[in-house]
């Protein structure tokens, strides 16, 4: 099962990304999105956005925005688009009458009503329901006199005899009868196109090569390829990807990842850490867990994909986030603790430099807002909880201090000199490292654990150390 046998594959490769905005850019979606992303880009092919807006009661701006904003957080890029259904109606209309002429799409006066009891009836003799061909034309055939008042549908004339099928890219080969296939609507009695209807068109006439979707779309498939070969379009070749489930077997909820992408900004990870762990979820590459896109561009292809559930598995993403900011530049960093601790009304960050306290933390955090709240008391000087002090600022400790303050008040801040001059408070005191460590960090930081005190120090800067040892000793 390759894609190199396909009709299909012997035009430039075009993929698309399709979403409906009547929710936000989920992980499944950013999933499908990135697969057909890489597909195009591996194959110096084109990637479309295309927004699929026809639900029009559930369809919102927000939603739309929240598409847009997720895909560039992603670095996503789209080469065509975003293009958007509800502008393209002249043309889904153009095309329906052009079925109507050729016959390949009839008018169908069945009521809601008459529909509601047809299925009733069908599914009380446990029949598959399905629409009974009241309406469809056929040789020699009388139809009834329309009904005054009732607006029709527009009905697709399904094949009736035969199969559908097709080599899916990651199922394999799928067959269906068309005898399982009704005459689906294309078009409602207020003229609105239906969704399988507006995809075909879309995908005919932007000239998608291959379609890389959610399995969900399977029963859309057979549908779909019908109304290809109706209208005399190329058939693309498609492949379905399987569904991610949650950390504990279950579908994907807002509980473990069925989240908007940006809630994942919002939480504090990278872009690149999401992308990677993203082209995991359901293909790989041998036993490479820690890949960039460069290198998922140059390996991704569709035989890779499996057809089995994927799992989400938050320990990984988290393992793979704290790998990405440990490889981050430090100035960059430096961005996001700003735009984080802006978010807690901390926005005077010009000193200590955030950079600094990036390359102190970095080793230590798994997401950036953990960065984020460890740079915190190095802007907003804590107020130590009392059971801290109480606990870690007995009078040996406040002497230690004492010597240490005098001592710093002439030195130079950095981190070498600020380490022999610790040693030399140890030694005038008697005190090990810890016992005037501990007091010293829960003073100026407000705990009792933090990177090598000589380099909090050197961060922090000497008039900020001297004034909060000044406070405590007070």
């Amino acid at each position: 099962m390759t894609d190199s046998a396909s009709p299909a594959s012997t035009r430039p490769v075009k993929t698309r990304f399709a979403p409906s905005p009547t929710g936000y850019l989920h992980i499944g979606g950013a999933r499908t999105a990135l697969f057909a992303w890489a597909y195009a880009r591996r194959h110096g092919g084109k990637f479309v956005l295309r927004i699929e807006d026809t639900d029009v009661e559930r369809s919102t701006p927000e939603a739309v925005q929240a598409i847009l904003d997720g895909m560039q957080w992603l670095g996503l890029a789209h080469d065509e688009g975003p293009y958007y259904q509800m502008q393209r109606m002249y043309r889904y209309k153009e095309v329906i009458g052009q079925m109507l002429a050729a016959g390949s799409a009839y008018h169908c006066y069945m009521s809601k009503e008459d529909l509601d009891a047809l299925r009733a009836a069908q599914e009380a003799r446990k029949e598959k329901p399905r629409y009974d061909g009241s309406w469809r034309p056929e040789p020699g055939r009388i139809l009834p006199t329309p009904p005054s008042g009732v607006q029709p549908v527009v009905r697709f004339r399904n094949p009736t005899e035969g199969v559908v099928a097709w080599d899916d890219q990651v199922k394999g080969r799928v067959e269906i009868g068309n005898a399982e296939l009704d005459d689906f609507i294309i078009a409602r009695a207020d003229g609105t196109p239906t969704y399988n209807f507006c995809v075909v068109v879309d995908d005919w006439d932007m000239g998608i090569t291959h379609v890389i979707r959610g399995d969900d779309h399977v029963n859309n498939t057979p549908r779909q390829i019908n109304l290809l070969k109706a209208l005399g379009a190329p058939v693309p070749l498609y492949a379905h990807l399987s569904m991610i489930l949650g950390d504990d077997g279950t579908k994907l909820s807002k509980r473990h990842g069925a989240v908007s992408v940006m809630q994942y900004d919002e939480d504090g990870y990278l872009p690149e850490a999401v992308l990677n762990y993203l082209a995991r979820l359901g293909w790989s590459h041998g036993d490479d867990e820690i890949f960039s896109m460069a290198q998922f561009v140059e390996w991704f292809d569709l035989d890779h994909i499996t057809s089995s559930a994927a799992q989400f598995n938050t320990e990984k993403l988290n393992w793979l986030n704290a790998h990405y900011i440990k490889q981050t530049d430090d100035a960059r960093l430096a961005q996001e603790i700003r735009r984080r601790l802006a978010r807690e009304g901390v926005t005077d960050t010009a000193a200590p430099d955030p950079a600094a306290i990036a390359a102190l933390y970095k080793d230590r955090v798994q997401n950036l807002n953990e960065l984020a709240d460890a740079a915190h008391p190095f802007y907003v000087a804590p107020l130590p909880a009392p059971e801290l002090l109480a606990q870690h600022l007995g009078d040996g400790a406040k002497a230690a201090l004492a010597d240490l303050r005098s001592r710093l008040a002439g030195a130079e801040f950095v981190s070498d000199a600020l380490a022999k001059i610790l040693k030399e408070t140890l030694a005038a005191t008697g005190l090990k490292m810890p016992q005037v460590a501990i007091p010293l960090r829960v003073v100026v930081l407000g705990q009792t654990q933090s990177p090598a005190i000589d380099r909090v120090l050197a961060v922090l800067g000497r008039d900020e150390v001297l004034r909060r040892l000044d406070r405590a000793l007070a």
